[in-house]
């Protein structure tokens, strides 16, 4: 039903699990631990999946708190349950017990962080447009700003797409390049001319590096590769499907 990363384990007061898609009880091409608020489930499925993640978080079922992901750098500072709707935002940073910070991912990279001497915690959504935008810096800033410092806090990535599995155009390496030219070497030559395959967690891992985060870990764990435990959106598209399930990763404190 989750996995755990064992460096992050070894920290003190805190709480993580990366859902896979096990353990649930939304069907079809939700099956079956759906926990995608955004998703075309059923959303009484839904519910009960998010229920599940909660209970083995140790917290309140709405106190599993996800965010609205438009794949941006922006952060919430997360206190409780939110008040109305979710805020738009692609990272989550909290101070309070009884929260856990929930990120819905389905090829982008899920981080956790924590800083457990502060009690101080986040999650981000590390997509290619969120990350090449500074959400993991963001998130990083943010957490300092309640208590944590950077070259104690622990960052772990989560199941994310490949780059044996992430093929993209010759428009996106432009873009990358443009940026900075040192980009390029994240991309490798792909069968189809023109193309090139992408390394998301090596781009992810080069970021986090910028952002002065003291210990960073990758799971290694390809969403596309892996039917049996991960949904992935490129895998949906592939295969013209209506929708996809969403892949929940949490941390709370305590």
């Amino acid at each position: 039903m989750f996995i755990t990363s064992p460096d992050l384990a070894l920290e003190p007061g805190i709480r993580h699990a990366f859902f896979t898609r096990e353990g649930g009880v939304s069907t079809g091409i939700y099956a079956s631990l759906n926990g995608g608020l955004g998703s075309n489930d059923d959303q009484r499925l839904v519910t009960e999946n998010r229920a599940r993640m909660a209970k083995q978080m140790g917290v309140e079922a709405d106190r599993l708190v996800s965010v609205h992901q438009v794949h941006s750098a922006d952060v919430a500072i997360v206190t409780g349950s939110w008040p109305a709707e979710r805020p738009r935002a692609d990272a989550m940073v909290s101070i309070a017990h009884g929260v856990a910070l929930g990120i819905s991912t389905a090829d982008c990279g899920p981080i956790l962080f924590a800083d457990a001497e502060a009690g101080v915690i986040g999650a981000a959504h590390a997509g290619w447009k969120g990350t090449l935008a500074g959400v993991i810096g963001a998130t990083v800033t943010e957490m300092e700003k309640l208590g944590a410092r950077r070259e104690r806090i622990i960052a772990v990535l989560g199941p994310t797409i490949s780059a044996a599995a992430y093929e993209v155009g010759p428009e996106f390496v432009e873009r990358f390049k443009g940026e900075n030219a040192t980009f390029a070497r994240f991309f490798h030559a792909s069968e189809r001319p023109a193309h090139a395959m992408f390394d998301l967690p090596a781009f992810i891992a080069h970021r986090a590096q910028e952002a002065g985060i003291g210990r960073f870990y990758d799971l290694a764990l390809c969403t596309y590769g892996d039917e049996q435990r991960f949904y992935s959106y490129r895998r949906t598209t592939h295969r013209q499907e209506a929708d996809y399930g969403r892949l929940i990763s949490a941390i709370a404190l305590g």
